[in-house]
């Protein structure tokens, strides 16, 4: 591995100057016109896997903006961070999702927040800001007040149809405000029959700029509180992350047993996030018994995360440094239990569930993605697995106390909403399986 990453350096001196962040995460400072070529090295030529781009105003450090293109190098596991320096005279820089369609989106919110243009970018439209929003007010620049407010005209409207395949196919919209949708977004499908050939797509209508609050007037202790409220399901992975990334930079050792109660609640949190998302998935296919049997099972978990932290959702666990609360031993008893018998419950019900002849006809081929689009577009988590892309950052870039423990990555790759829900079927069963490794194993630290 040691003489891989040495030869990574090597070959990536060739696009620009390369720096070691940390023991897994490398940068490197790249001028726009290799940009696409180191891109499509790493995403293309040598197996790694885009992640995610970050636009930054760094002009009170060095005079410019940047922007930063992460890969993820599983079988190496290491990060690679792309870094471009961008000239507030000139703010424009080469388009990557040409190259890497995943891009799409990462590259417009930036141009959203800090207005600057991806040349050759297939869509260069708005996507989190509102169409009517004023031209030249860029929020995440660090000249723009926190509190100032935008004054919107109403008359604006939101751009034609998509050119593409209005005229040839039939529109039908869905939303903004739509019974079957769980968030307020708009939908307008392109048909030819009952296939659909395109869509456009408008979300982001409940954008509250976290970001900005966050960096103009929270403490460093306060932001894991607003970090787990980005979402209302899987927040306890948005302020882990956070704590994570100051954490690194700082330098802060966090106590071991911090890191085994992370991972702890990493995983329960996991586990009512998927059986959520099957009973959505049972209830979408008519089959409600399945819907109240996942969430009912769902309720014992969501009792665990009450027992251990105080709250059903938005734990509050964490601080910068460890957590705020210790599991002790009559809690783990109780965990290990609820488990035990959970386990049991959920394997007999799923078994049955999935062996109905109505779910597998309605969900075998239906939804497809295969593992090329996967690749293209980037998806992550049990979508990819779902696509046959053998990726996890709990296995290939280990954090909090993932590295203790053994589990399985399940992997499908039919890239129908079967394979999507068979993952996650099978990773609740390897959560129990990682709970029940850490909880007796518990170090003898300080949290």
């Amino acid at each position: 591995m040691q003489s891989s990453a040495t030869k990574l350096v090597e070959e990536l001196g060739r696009f620009g100057i390369v720096e070691w962040i940390d023991s897994h995460t490398l940068i490197v400072h790249v001028d726009r016109g290799k940009l696409r070529d180191i891109a499509k090295y790493l995403h293309w030529g040598i197996g790694g896997y885009f992640s995610v781009s970050i636009g930054s105003d760094e002009r009170p450090l060095d005079n410019s903006f940047h922007v930063y293109h992460v890969f993820s190098l599983d079988h190496l596991g290491v990060y690679v961070v792309v870094d471009t320096r961008v000239s507030p005279g000139y703010l424009h820089i080469p388009s990557i999702t040409p190259i890497i369609p995943g891009a799409n989106w990462h590259e417009r919110e930036v141009m959203d927040y800090f207005g600057i243009m991806f040349d050759d970018h297939p869509e260069p439209k708005r996507l989190i800001l509102p169409y009517n929003w004023p031209k030249g007010v860029y929020p995440l620049r660090k000249d723009y007040p926190y509190n100032k407010k935008v004054y919107i005209e109403e008359a604006s409207d939101e751009p034609e149809h998509d050119s593409r395949f209005a005229g040839k196919y039939t529109i039908i919209p869905i939303g903004p405000y739509h019974p079957a949708l769980h968030e307020p977004e708009y939908f307008e499908l392109y048909v030819d029959g009952e296939r659909i050939v395109g869509a456009r797509y408008k979300g982001f209508m409940v954008h509250r700029g976290m970001e900005k609050i966050a960096e103009s007037r929270m403490t460093i202790n306060q932001i894991p509180f607003l970090a787990e409220r980005i979402c209302g399901i899987c927040g306890y992975t948005h302020n882990v992350a956070y704590c994570q990334a100051v954490e690194n930079v700082a330098g802060i050792d966090v106590p071991e047993r911090a890191h085994y109660i992370r991972s702890i609640m990493l995983e329960i949190e996991r586990i009512h996030s998927h059986m959520l998302w099957l009973g959505i998935a049972f209830h979408f296919l008519g089959f409600d018994t399945g819907f109240m049997i996942t969430w009912r099972l769902r309720e014992k978990v969501m009792d665990l995360a009450e027992m251990l932290t105080g709250n059903r959702k938005t734990y509050g666990l964490n601080l910068i440094g460890g957590v705020r609360r210790d599991i002790d031993l009559s809690k783990a008893l109780k965990v290990r239990k609820v488990l035990r018998d959970l386990r049991k419950d959920y394997v007999d019900y799923m078994e049955k569930i999935l062996g109905l002849k109505e779910i597998i006809y309605r969900t075998r081929g239906v939804g497809v993605l295969d593992y090329g689009e996967a690749r293209k577009y980037s998806v992550l988590g049990p979508t990819a697995r779902a696509s046959g892309i053998d990726t996890d950052v709990r296995k290939y870039h280990p954090y909090a106390a993932y590295r203790h423990v053994d589990f399985k990555i399940p992997v499908y790759k039919d890239g129908d909403v079967l394979s999507r829900i068979l993952v996650r079927h099978e990773e609740i069963i390897e959560s129990i399986n990682i709970i029940e490794q850490l909880l007796p194993n518990l170090p003898r630290t300080p949290i």
